[in-house]
């Protein structure tokens, strides 16, 4: 199988940069897509050029660090899945595949497809997490949780922070991300005590990031690896007006 990869290369965050095209032989349909970008990789070096910086970790689809925009579309062609669960039985001999980091002003470009998502962390600084008393573990059926609240609280608990949602998102919006941040934690009783701050003070740091606003298009919801619904942007929202009144 051979492809041309069309990938941005950009040496440092002032650098100007530009995309430059590699052509890529002996890959096979099973590869995954970051093998396939190994490959390159292990080419480059062979001929003594700067190898391509890109990001992962787990490589199962868990850590969100892979997020790539290819040929126009974060994480690649299909619904609901990462970068590196992406593979090259996807694409067809011959393609051209277009590789570029997410572009985001609050995403800053590091070096090639890699960028500075400390924005994200931040905003979990600033309330994701409960306080509690350090020590023996509680039993786990202390506090009685109905399955219907604990099976929507890990419904937005499985968001991965990859970024993709801000990425496609017209506006650069991370109100997806903060929503399921937010959702998760003052859903369970264990968040209750905070809740109001938490929602306040996240809201807060992400629109000091520089996130733009959300017009709620749904196209973070669309290509959201683990399929985290928009309604939690409307949640967030609700959360938002009654933290005013009750905080």
């Amino acid at each position: 199988m051979k492809v041309t990869f069309k990938i941005w290369r950009q040496e440092s965050p002032d650098a100007k940069g530009t995309f430059r095209a590699y052509q890529v032989d002996d890959l096979t349909e099973d590869m995954s897509f970051l093998e396939a970008l190994d490959h390159l990789n292990e080419l480059l070096v062979l001929k003594g050029e700067e190898v391509i910086a890109y990001e992962y970790d787990c490589r199962e689809g868990i850590c969100g660090q892979c997020g790539v925009f290819i040929n126009g579309r974060a994480h690649g062609p299909h619904n609901n899945m990462t970068t590196c669960q992406l593979h090259m039985r996807s694409f067809k001999d011959g393609d051209t595949i277009v590789v570029e980091p997410w572009r985001a002003a609050s995403f800053p470009i590091i070096k090639d497809l890699i960028v500075d998502r400390c924005a994200f962390d931040r905003i979990i600084e600033k309330g994701a997490y409960i306080s509690a008393k350090t020590g023996t573990a509680p039993e786990a059926n202390a506090i009685p949780i109905p399955k219907s609240v604990a099976d929507a609280a890990m419904d937005t608990a499985a968001c991965i922070g990859c970024g993709a949602c801000v990425a496609t998102c017209k506006n650069s919006s991370a109100a997806l991300f903060t929503a399921a941040k937010i959702n998760h934690l003052n859903k369970l009783p264990q968040g209750k005590a905070e809740q109001h701050q938490r929602v306040k003070e996240m809201t807060w740091q992400m629109h000091e990031e520089g996130f733009g606003s959300c017009t709620f298009t749904g196209a973070c919801e669309v290509e959201c690896p683990e399929e985290i619904s928009i309604t939690n942007i409307a949640e967030m929202n609700a959360r938002f007006i009654k933290s005013k009144i009750f905080g």
